[in-house]
């Protein structure tokens, strides 16, 4: 599993003109969902970015996770985020997990974001969205899960 996660003031994303989640202080988190992944990874990956030390203390040293600000975060799916671009022009998304797989991979990271006591806005799985965000930093880390 795979993520791309941006420290933002603000974020939305929408689906046919209409917001389907939005944010305030937090993180975006783009996920991709690999061939090989279990639950177990985004468990992982759920866990590893709700505590990762990336929101600036009293100090300006980046020292604060997502729940000792109390932010939010906008999860989107996105399986290009799996696209192998090494060879020729047209990336190959053969890693990409099937979309059956990667919805209930895609809920379960979500759940397990909000069990932690996150609030999760998210996109609309398998549909063309529109992302738009205001980056804080900016800050933006790319994050696996170990099956990666």
């Amino acid at each position: 599993m795979r993520a791309v996660v941006q420290r933002v003031n603000q974020s939305r994303v929408t689906v046919d003109g209409k917001t389907t989640g939005q944010i305030g202080p937090g993180l975006l988190a783009f996920l991709g969902v690999d061939t090989e992944d279990k639950t177990k990874d985004a468990d992982y990956l759920a866990d590893k970015i709700v505590h990762l030390r990336i929101f600036e203390d009293d100090n300006q040293k980046m020292n604060r996770s997502l729940l000792d600000t109390g932010g939010q975060m906008l999860v989107v799916s996105q399986f290009t985020l799996l696209g192998d671009c090494r060879k020729g022009r047209r990336p190959s998304f053969v890693r990409a997990a099937p979309p059956d797989l990667a919805k209930k991979l895609y809920l379960h990271f979500v759940s397990q974001v909000r069990e932690k006591g996150v609030t999760a806005a998210t996109g609309k799985f398998r549909t063309l969205m529109e992302v738009s965000l205001v980056n804080d930093g900016p800050v933006t880390l790319i994050l696996e899960s170990p099956a990666v």
